[in-house]
């Protein structure tokens, strides 16, 4: 064990000392010592129950024999985060959580670890940690929130956001605005619909790093508590085994993820935590294998924003290991791989029952034939972009129609809330990539009003930045190169005509290729001051076609 070298013999004496001053016993200094790391905090909603998860944890691991001892993990809530300079800090902590973690694991020894993530950086990040680290590790999250109830229906963060643009356009009265606002969100949790973090976390159960209902189980439900203690107690399995992240995280593994990515219509953004978690693995994941997945893998969930049906009613139907069952029908899985459970996937799956073929649909009856993400490339996305295809109307799967350019997020806000922005445009925002944000902000709020507004059926979005994954309709991210970088989205001008086609996976300026020439010749990026971590983190990114990794 890791810990033997800092605790046993007479010359560690010293560290003995201070993991008495911690009121540790000797019998307890003695055990295994499993960091317990916590992403508990009063500001996120999908935190403020992890103190909870933490709790059960401590019990599973001390009941199996270990030691339990909690250390933080930072987090950011990206809905309280959106539309303003908050959000350039919501994508750069995913690092900060993995070189904090990596940093307190290695400094004090632990012989594994339990991961306690929730929302939509503390999973890859913590991913990303376990991978670097390669101690026994598995996560169990804080589960997603309940969904809300207005008029007899259920409702999302989503509809919030989108009833913001029904408000400004008159379809909606500010007392019912005011209604959605309270009633949106009803429960501690990860937003309710398949957004980055409910995404991530079943994905992790996807990816054999989390115990069964790791991605479904709802927060305030009971059985929550029961996985958390599961899971403390099956660390101890993990070690005895000596069973590590980089045995379970394997190429086939990313594959098998981004299989159920496909199959639930996960958001883009697993299309940077994926790649940037494999790369900790010592994996390169091209982009152009998203493309080769989702052509054979069907869509068989269509959660909100997509949908009607969110996370609660997943997880009724058999949650992810029935999806997983029912592509392992058609043989689209890894089904060899280990997994925390100290099992195969096959053996974890194969008693999995799809109990509702309207959430889960089967395998012979998929919404699409192929998977709810699509990278789209051309001359204004050489190295690559990312649209949630499940959630595109049909009819703006192919689209054509003259730009409306933005250098940043709250320049286009404005103009969609002023009425600018008219049937058959497409909006375009640069210098909000990676490196031109810095940050790489989510364009929730734009691509909300544009929905809430009536317009998410003729106009599309586009930007080197991202988007929530509560965003809905024909919104393009992750452009790269990006504008800042000197990618072609930097030189396009108002009225210039773009070419969407998603079933092709293009995405064209259509220019001729002198004037395409001579633009770019001419086009020098534009800088922005920066200071602080923002400026480090600009020197350091790399493009979001790669995951935004760190690697400088």
């Amino acid at each position: 064990m890791v810990s033997e070298s800092i605790k046993n013999g007479t010359n560690n004496a010293p560290h003995r000392a201070l993991y008495h001053a911690l009121g540790l016993t000797d019998e307890e200094i003695e055990r295994p010592l499993v960091g317990i790391v916590s992403s508990y905090n009063e500001i996120v909603p999908g935190h403020m129950n992890i103190d909870k998860i933490v709790d059960a944890v401590k019990l599973g691991v001390a009941s199996a024999g270990g030691t339990p001892i909690v250390f933080p993990a930072i987090a950011v809530c990206d809905g309280i985060a959106m539309g303003h300079k908050g959000m350039k800090y919501s994508l750069i902590t995913r690092d900060l959580i993995a070189d904090s973690t990596e940093a307190m694991a290695l400094a004090h020894g632990f012989d594994a670890l339990v991961m306690v993530p929730n929302c939509d950086k503390n999973v890859p990040g913590l991913l990303m940690a376990a991978a670097r680290l390669n101690i026994p590790c598995i996560f169990v999250s804080g589960g997603p929130m309940l969904a809300g109830h207005i008029d007899g229906g259920k409702v999302s963060f989503s509809s919030i956001s989108e009833a913001v643009g029904e408000f400004n356009a008159g379809k909606i009265t500010e007392e019912k605005l005011h209604e959605y606002e309270c009633k949106t969100c009803p429960t501690c949790g990860s937003c309710s619909g398949m957004y980055t973090a409910n995404s991530m976390n079943c994905l992790t159960e996807a990816i054999g790093m989390g115990l069964r209902g790791n991605g479904t189980i709802p927060a305030v439900y009971s059985a929550r508590i029961e996985l958390a203690k599961h899971a403390g107690m099956k660390i101890m399995e993990l070690i005895k085994r000596d069973i590590r992240p980089r045995d379970i995280m394997t190429k086939e593994a990313f594959e098998n993820a981004l299989t159920v990515d496909m199959a639930l219509g996960c958001s883009t953004n697993t299309m940077l935590h994926l790649p940037a978690i494999a790369h900790e693995c010592g994996i390169e994941i091209n982009l152009d294998i998203a493309n080769t997945i989702s052509d054979k893998t069907p869509n068989l969930c269509h959660l909100a924003p997509a949908g009607r049906t969110y996370i609660e009613e997943l997880d009724e139907a058999g949650g992810i290991y029935a999806v997983m069952n029912e592509l392992n029908k058609k043989g689209l899985l890894h089904t060899e791989l280990i997994t925390v459970t100290g099992k195969t996937v096959a053996e974890n799956i194969e008693n999995a029952k799809n109990l509702n073929t309207k959430v889960i649909r089967p395998i012979d009856e998929p919404f699409s034939e192929t998977g709810g993400i699509a990278v789209l490339r051309g001359n204004l996305a050489p190295d690559g972009s990312v649209v949630k295809r499940s959630a595109v109307a049909p009819e703006m799967l192919r689209h054509e129609g003259p730009a409306k350019v933005f250098d940043c997020e709250e320049d286009a806000q404005a103009a969609i809330n002023g009425g600018k922005i008219v049937p058959g445009d497409v909006v375009v925002i640069r210098y909000e990539g990676p490196k031109g944000g810095p940050g790489m902000r989510e364009m929730l709020n734009p691509t909300s009003a544009i929905v809430g507004m009536g317009l998410g059926s003729s106009v599309a979005l586009i930007t080197d930045g991202r988007f929530s994954g509560a965003t809905r309709g024909a919104a393009i991210g992750h452009v790269s190169p990006e504008a800042a970088s000197g990618g072609m989205i930097g030189i396009i001008k108002d009225g210039d005509i773009i070419s969407i086609d998603i079933p092709a996976n293009k995405l064209e300026l259509k220019l001729p290729q002198e004037e395409i020439d001579e633009r770019m010749k001419n086009f020098v990026p534009k800088k922005k001051e920066l200071s602080g971590y923002l400026k480090r983190y600009a020197a350091m990114v790399e493009s979001g076609s790669r995951g935004a990794i760190i690697n400088k």
